[in-house]
């Protein structure tokens, strides 16, 4: 077991008051296929998939440790349906969470799908959502902010974790027509190639999300999953793989 490996998000301008990270594969002690790639146990955080849940629930209390509170998990359905994350009794079937109490942690699991993690610049009000494709083109993003608004936030500010590149999300004439009837312009983020089919950039779809709800401090986005094969896991690389958390939480 390795010390795990964290992405601290840069924002510019991140209220002091505000805590957030992005976990990788790394410092875990999941076998094979849910290590690090290298041999070395890696820090599967999800319990739906096939690892052992002995690993995954050790791996979970170490991401712990550098967190105020147990983080409150979600079963994610590429939904658009969002919680307040304090005092959740169970695993509700939601796709994003908000907080404004202190130390309560929100927190997204991914493989290939985009972390987006949120909040004000007074910092008021935190965020997670799951922008998977379909979650993404049905609202998800705008769907958070509003709930976000409506708890009190001020100016809202979004982070991008680690996410399916460019180079690799191949998609249909299905996925562009969800985006392109919402927004023409959207046509932009993909790239036909050869059967008919595009590869589409998720975080320029994003961005153009979050910019159309009045979102306009976005940073982040420059982790490709599917291409860092050493530090994240994929989904549409591997099949078989772990998952990796964002998460966010007001400091106590």
């Amino acid at each position: 077991m390795t010390e795990i490996d964290l992405i601290i998000p840069d924002w510019p301008d991140f209220p002091a008051n505000v805590g957030a990270l992005s976990t990788t594969r790394r410092g875990g002690i999941s076998l094979a296929p849910y290590d690090d790639g290298s041999g070395s146990g890696g820090l599967n955080l999800g319990a739906h998939v096939a690892d052992c849940q002995l690993h995954v629930r050790e791996n979970r209390k170490l991401l712990q440790a550098v967190l105020p509170s147990e983080p409150a998990w979600l079963a994610q359905v590429h939904g658009t349906t969002i919680v307040d994350a304090a005092g959740l009794s169970d695993v509700p079937e939601a796709d994003a969470s908000f907080a404004t109490a202190k130390g309560v942690v929100c927190a997204i699991l991914t493989a290939d799908c985009l972390p987006v993690l949120f909040c004000d610049r007074p910092g008021r009000v935190v965020a997670a959502a799951h922008a998977g494709w379909r979650g993404l083109s049905a609202g998800i993003l705008e769907k958070t902010v509003s709930c976000m608004r409506a708890a009190g936030a001020g100016e809202v500010m979004a982070w991008l974790g680690p996410a399916i590149g460019p180079e690799y999300f191949e998609v249909g004439e299905d996925v562009r027509q969800a985006f392109v009837a919402h927004d023409a312009s959207a046509s932009d983020a993909f790239k036909p190639i050869a059967g008919g089919k595009y590869l589409v950039d998720i975080t320029t779809l994003a961005r153009a999300r979050l910019q159309n709800a009045g979102v306009h401090c976005i940073s982040g986005g420059g982790y490709c999953t599917v291409g860092d094969a050493r530090r994240f896991f994929s989904y549409r690389r591997d099949k078989v793989t772990g998952r990796m958390a964002s998460l966010i939480w007001l400091k106590k």
